[in-house]
């Protein structure tokens, strides 16, 4: 049994809070390996942002449990070196089972999600209940999901929205005991989050989603004030970085994702956490195939994945300034 608590991590409760009341969002971004780890903290400490470094279960597998015990205890050290002590989360992203939350716990995570929206109502909330009965005992904070999204992302996949019903929330919160709530409001996991024919284009032929259902968030908010609340899917699928990824010979059309402005007005509601991932690795897939297609003899890793690094710290930069309002909180 490792505790998070000596690797120099913190868990959710504190950060959600200091969030609702500054009306900002926590960033909540995915990472695989060394490079993308890196990013996350020097954009962080640069903004000086509390973070929520996220690991999904195909993650978990493809970085080596025992590595990321590490690497995340290597992160809060590395922010210390580079001048702010900010807080750090090590967070499971859609959990889907009891074994493999309680297996995070033991190996040093601070936070994990249950993410049990699949199931029948009655079965989401008694797993989702029993990993936070075990979960609480360690003092780590358990995300728990109402609704589906639609897309894939890792394990994660589904066809079509579910949305969160508002009238669900307080016998769920009271049944569970989570410490936050993923809820869904129309945003979607991975780049292609809708089709085109969901969309309309502007003046420019580029596509615009459908809106959030912030009529469902302002209910949710009604019903449980003051509860932190979390959006999945939320990357914004740049299209300048998708532009370079089709010039130099990527094949990502019609990749669309939510506008930064519908994120922002979330993060100053209750949405005090908000997941990014698609938008980080469409930004070191564009620098990756720009090495690629213009230095052919090009075959250091290092050449092509610091690229790939400098240019995934500057999206979080933009994100945590202009979209989440994070920086300055740490």
């Amino acid at each position: 049994m490792v505790s998070y608590k000596d690797l120099g991590l913190v868990n959710s409760r504190d950060i959600f809070k200091k969030a609702m009341e500054g009306k900002y969002a926590i960033p909540a971004f995915n990472f695989n390996n060394m490079e993308q780890l890196q990013a996350i903290v020097q954009a962080c400490v640069e903004t000086k942002s509390p973070v929520i470094l996220q690991v999904s279960s195909g993650a978990r597998k493809y970085a080596n449990q025992t590595l990321l015990r590490y690497m995340a205890q290597g992160a809060v050290e590395y922010a210390k070196e580079l001048g702010l002590n900010i807080p750090i989360v090590l967070h499971l992203d859609h959990g889907d089972t009891f074994e493999l939350c309680k297996s995070c716990v033991e190996y040093g995570f601070s936070s994990v999600m249950i993410d049990g929206s699949h199931h029948p109502y009655e079965e989401n909330v008694a797993l989702t209940a029993k990993v936070v009965e075990y979960a609480h005992k360690y003092d780590v904070t358990v995300e728990g999901e109402l609704g589906v999204l639609a897309g894939v992302e890792d394990d994660v996949s589904a066809e079509h929205h579910t949305y969160t019903q508002p009238e669900e929330v307080e016998d769920f919160l009271k049944k569970t005991g989570v410490d936050s709530l993923a809820i869904s409001i129309g945003t979607s996991h991975g780049a292609n989050k809708f089709k085109p024919e969901q969309c309309k284009r502007n003046e420019q032929g580029i596509l615009i989603p459908p809106p959030l259902r912030f009529d469902i968030l302002e209910a949710i908010e009604k019903r449980i004030p003051g509860f932190p609340i979390v959006l999945h899917g939320a990357s914004s699928v740049p299209q300048d970085l998708i532009a370079v990824i089709n010039k130099y010979g990527g094949a990502m059309k019609d990749a669309v994702g939510i506008p930064e402005e519908q994120l922002r007005r979330a993060a100053t509601s209750a949405v005090c956490k908000i997941n990014i991932d698609s938008d980080g690795r469409i930004a070191m897939t564009a620098a990756v195939r720009e090495v690629f297609a213009t230095k052919p003899s090009e075959f250091d890793p290092r050449k092509y994945l610091g690229p790939a690094r400098d240019g995934l710290k500057e999206l979080y930069k933009h994100k945590i300034v202009n979209v989440l309002g994070s920086n300055n909180r740490a």
